[in-house]
């Protein structure tokens, strides 16, 4: 089955940058064409912040990340990141990269319509 690991987390002072990874393994963009990165702080929601349609390269952006995030993908290394520049403290949260199955209904930063997640990778920013 999928997997999903992600990379990247850190510490990181306001105002700075960090770039995650999410590798899949045993994957095809054919059963899972868009990949999404969410987060979830203590005490709040898990909330979505990015997804990339795989195929053709279109992203969604939660507003809170908008300008300021950018996710992308390298399809050879079956590798999906997440550039977060301009990092705010209310960014500190676990990040986790998750996979959309083919045919999955809902709004592309709906985490109920992902079925795949990775461990996640803390980001803090301070």
């Amino acid at each position: 089955h999928v997997q999903l690991v992600e990379s990247g987390g850190g510490s990181v002072q306001a105002g700075g940058s960090l770039t995650l990874s999410c590798v899949a393994s045993r994957y095809t963009s054919r059963n899972y064409p868009c990949m999404g990165w969410f987060r979830q702080a203590p005490g709040k929601e898990r909330e979505g912040v990015a997804s990339i349609y795989t195929g053709g390269g279109v992203a969604h952006y939660a507003d809170s990340v908008k300008g300021r995030f950018t996710i992308s993908q390298d399809n050879a290394k079956n590798t999906v990141y997440l550039q977060m520049n301009s990092l705010q403290p209310e960014d500190t949260a676990k990040y986790y990269c998750a996979a959309r199955p083919e045919g999955a209904m809902g709004w592309v930063l709906d985490s109920l319509s992902y079925n795949i997640w990775g461990q996640g990778t803390q980001v803090t920013v301070s």
